[in-house]
C-alpha cells in the first residue's frame, strides 16, 4: 500500500507575502525630486495689515504668456530670447533707471556693502498657456538669476558658484536674492 503524501500547510503563505510586500514598500526609496525648487516667501507679520504693504510698480517684472505661447514683458510684446537680459538688466538696474528696479546698499558678510536689488519677477501664464512654453520661460528667469550670481561669485571669489563654499553662497544668495512670483494661472489675453 503506497504512502499518502503529506500535505503543507500553505495558509500562512499569504501572510508571509503579505509582510514581504510590506517589507519591500517601506524600506525602498523612490525618487519624488521632480518639479520647480521655489522658496516660499515668509509668513506674514500678524501685526502688519496686508493692506500696508506696498510694492512700488517700478519693483515688479511682470511677464505674462498667453494662450498662443506670446509674451508680454512690462506690457511690452517680447521674444523668449531677449527675456534673460533684460531681466537681468531690470534686477541689477546697472545705469540706475527710474523705471527699474530700486536698489538698497546693505552690509553682507563675506561681501560689505552691496547695492541689493528690491526687484520681483511677476510671472502670470494663461490657462491655455503650453506646458513646454512655461517651462522656457522658467528655465530663462531662472538662467538670469544664475548668471547674475556667477558674475558676482566670480568678481568677488574669483571661482564658479557652484565651487563656493556653503557661506560663500549663502552671501552671494543675500546680495542676489532670486524673487520668481508666481500668480494662479488664468485668462490673461491674446489670440
Amino acid at each position: 500500500m503506497p504512502r499518502p503524501v503529506p500535505e503543507i500547510n500553505a495558509s500562512s503563505m499569504a501572510d508571509i507575502a503579505f509582510l514581504l510586500l510590506i517589507f519591500f514598500l517601506m524600506t525602498t526609496t523612490m525618487n519624488v525630486d521632480t518639479g520647480l525648487a521655489r522658496m516660499l516667501p515668509p509668513m506674514p507679520d500678524p501685526n502688519v495689515k496686508q493692506d500696508d504693504v506696498e510694492v512700488k510698480k517700478r519693483n515688479i517684472f511682470t511677464v505674462l504668456i498667453n494662450k498662443s505661447d506670446k509674451l508680454l514683458v512690462r506690457g511690452e510684446p517680447m521674444d523668449l530670447s531677449m527675456l534673460k537680459d533684460k531681466t537681468k538688466e531690470f534686477v541689477m538696474n546697472p545705469n540706475n533707471d527710474p523705471n527699474l528696479a530700486d536698489q538698497n546698499e546693505k552690509e553682507i558678510p563675506m561681501i560689505g556693502m552691496y547695492k541689493v536689488s528690491e526687484g520681483v519677477v511677476s510671472l502670470q501664464n494663461d490657462r491655455g498657456t503650453s506646458y513646454e512654453m512655461y517651462m522656457k520661460v522658467q528655465n530663462e528667469l531662472v538662467a538670469a538669476y544664475n548668471e547674475l550670481r556667477e558674475d558676482l561669485s566670480r568678481s568677488m571669489f574669483g571661482k564658479s558658484y557652484d565651487k563656493l563654499s556653503k557661506e560663500e553662497q549663502e552671501a552671494i544668495g543675500k546680495a542676489i536674492p532670486s524673487r520668481i512670483s508666481e500668480a494662479e494661472p488664468k485668462n490673461v489675453g491674446g489670440k
